[in-house]
């Protein structure tokens, strides 16, 4: 059962993204469908990239149509499309006119999960099959029928959005870090954040406990 969830200001997510990541872990995100259910998920791992100074952020390029919203209010949904085959959410980080965010990799499913089973298109048969639903970034936006055409630029700090992230109050425990994963540049970096022993994590790698 979901606790009320109060959705973080955008002061949140005006500071560095390494900052911004750890700080994450444990928050709600949560999708409010017209008509439909709440969906709503805990954050257990995320990926800190860093702007312009990355070259594995898509800000590495500079400013384009694509990656605007990087370099725009922080707060923000950057959503893009990967391998031809899912998409990826992230929030923008850091004050406006200054590239960064953090990826969302895993989360915890919290309400809403047959609704999320639809959307994945897959049939549960108990909390087992759970890790099928949200284990990975785009596990993640399939359950959360998140795309670009429908969620890029919208604002993750209100709940006026159909889209957002909040905090019920829970307090993480067993923080890890790692480098990131599914990247080939600036692979060596400690910029993956997870939440220790949790099973919806989608992999480890060399984990060194904060």
């Amino acid at each position: 059962m979901m606790a009320p969830a109060s959705p973080l200001d955008r002061a949140f997510f005006a500071r560095r993204p390494r900052r911004v990541a750890r700080e994450l872990l444990g928050k709600v995100l949560v999708r409010r469908e017209h008509g439909g259910p709440i969906l709503a998920a805990r954050i257990v791992e995320v990926e800190a990239y860093l702007g312009e100074q990355d070259p594995a952020a898509h800000a590495a390029a500079g400013k384009t149509l694509r990656n605007a919203v990087l370099f725009g209010p922080p707060g923000h949904a950057y959503v893009y499309f990967i391998y031809g085959s899912h998409y990826c959410l992230n929030v923008s980080c850091e004050p406006e006119g200054r590239a960064g965010c953090v990826l969302f990799r895993a989360a915890e499913p919290l309400s809403g999960v047959e609704r999320m089973a639809q959307f994945r298109g897959i049939e549960l048969q108990g909390p087992q099959d759970w890790r099928k639903l949200t284990s990975g970034p785009g596990r993640l936006c399939q359950a959360f029928a998140i795309t670009r055409a429908r969620d890029n630029g919208c604002d993750l700090t209100s709940p006026a959005s159909s889209l957002w992230i909040g905090d019920d109050g829970f307090s993480p425990r067993g923080i890890v870090l790692t480098p990131r994963i599914g990247i080939v540049k600036a692979t060596d970096q400690p910029l993956r954040y997870l939440l220790h022993g949790n099973r919806f994590v989608s992999g480890l790698k060399r984990p060194s406990k904060l």
